[in-house]
């Protein structure tokens, strides 16, 4: 039975466990962006510790209207939260999502904790929820994260130009990559080979 869209649930692996965000979560998430003061890179809308829990209430607010479902990101290690990510612009008619608003502490990045994050959500996308399509949007000049993408084995489906105003006024152009149902088996084993 497919149970869509998304509901609340908890997400377990190897190396981290994935809870839906929720207000309690503010001290943790306030900590975690410290770490590597993410909010500092210009060309990424990640929360200052000040604005989080307004942060948190817009990511709540958008999942009770069904928009989009937000987690936080605990490394299973030293059970510490370390980040965010969420499934958004969860389409109504289409059984297709987006993974994004993603954003992990420095000391979680280029680790295992992203590769892994990424297999459960797709997973549950595409095996529990039916998802036709996966989607990932990112800033043209955030070379980590389109290199990360890739990595995956996601495809560029094209530049969305002059696509949203940043924080700090300049303009974003949007690369979009997807990842459909048919490449999901390869993409998984791609996935749990890395892991391994």
């Amino acid at each position: 039975m497919i149970s869509y869209p998304p509901q609340p649930v908890t997400l377990v692996g190897k190396y981290v466990e994935l809870y839906p965000l929720r207000q309690e979560h503010l001290p943790f998430l306030q900590e975690a962006v410290l770490d590597g003061r993410l909010w500092e890179l210009w060309f990424t809308t990640v929360p200052t510790p000040d604005n989080m829990s307004k942060w948190i209430e817009k990511a709540l607010d958008e999942e009770s209207r069904n928009e989009s479902l937000s987690f936080v990101v605990k490394r299973k290690s030293d059970g510490k939260f370390v980040g965010s990510t969420r499934y958004m612009n969860i389409e109504k008619d289409v059984r297709r999502l987006e993974i994004g608003s993603t954003w992990y502490s420095k000391s979680a990045q280029k680790t295992e904790v992203n590769t892994e994050c990424k297999l459960l959500l797709l997973d549950h996308a595409f095996e529990n929820l039916k998802c036709i399509a996966v989607e990932f949007r990112t800033h043209i000049f955030n070379v980590e994260s389109r290199k990360a993408i890739q990595k995956l084995g996601a495809k560029e489906d094209g530049i969305l130009r002059n696509h949203r105003i940043m924080p700090n006024g300049t303009i974003r152009d949007t690369v979009v990559y997807s990842i459909i149902e048919t490449e999901w088996p390869t993409v998984k084993i791609n996935l749990q080979y890395r892991l391994s």
